[in-house]
């Protein structure tokens, strides 16, 4: 917006289209065909505009790239197509061992028959071991205390807005905007000329009490608080 530039500008001067560069804006990463892409168009369009790309891909690694994928290994070779062509070759000696090896199944099978009722018991006893196991409930993990703050701010008319990071630091963006808008930091904290607007505070949604008059609120991870008229930014 400061550069005076258009989707269609950016478009014809990055070769991207322009549904990936408002999904880049919008933060709508899945829109796009995968991580690498992601990275590619985000260093383009950083470069375009004059930002470092280096910042803007390590944020979103950071923020939004899952861990290595696994790679699937074959167990063991695969057999040749000869291997497979040829049948077994059973001489006298391999026929009078197959049918020793019937005559100890055989035993084996008549001793099993007489151990019927231990195994009914052993085996009543397993399940009931299973079931125990599998009722008791699974420990969830606890998910750490965000550090950052991801701020997305959703007007429902054109909206002026003003956001630093704290009391005396600089004003990192004033303007009136249309559209999803996302700020990160440490800590946040932002002017609203309208309360009609939609904020999510990393994911979740933040009330925002309706009225005529202008709101601010100031973000940390772990707190939200709204601000007085003579606290906010740009004021």
């Amino acid at each position: 917006m400061r550069q005076r530039l258009d989707i269609a500008d950016v478009e014809t001067r990055t070769k991207i289209r322009a549904k990936y560069l408002r999904a880049l804006e919008n933060e709508e990463f899945a829109m796009l065909p995968g991580p690498t892409f992601v990275k590619t168009f985000l260093r383009t369009y950083a470069e375009l505009l004059g930002l470092d790309p280096h910042a803007l891909v390590e944020e979103y690694r950071a923020n939004y790239e899952s861990g290595d994928e696994l790679e699937l290994q074959p167990l063991g070779p695969p057999g040749t197509g000869r291997d497979r062509g040829r049948g077994p070759f059973l001489g006298p000696g391999a026929l009078a061992l197959l049918v020793l090896v019937g005559v100890v199944a055989l035993l084996v099978a008549i001793g099993l028959t007489s151990d019927d009722s231990g195994s009914g018991q052993e085996s009543a006893s397993t399940e009931t071991t299973r079931e125990r196991t599998t009722t008791q409930p699974k420990k969830q993990k606890k998910q750490p205390a965000p550090t950052r703050v991801a701020l997305r701010v959703t007007p429902a008319t054109p909206t002026w807005v003003c956001v630093d990071r704290g009391a005396g630091t600089p004003v990192i963006f004033e303007n009136t905007i249309d559209s999803a808008q996302t700020f990160r930091g440490k800590r946040v904290r932002i002017n609203l000329g309208k309360r009609d607007v939609e904020l999510k505070k990393n994911g979740k949604a933040v009330q925002v009490t309706p009225g005529p008059d202008a709101a601010g609120f100031d973000f940390t991870p772990t707190h939200t608080r709204e601000l007085e008229s003579g606290e906010r930014p740009c004021l």
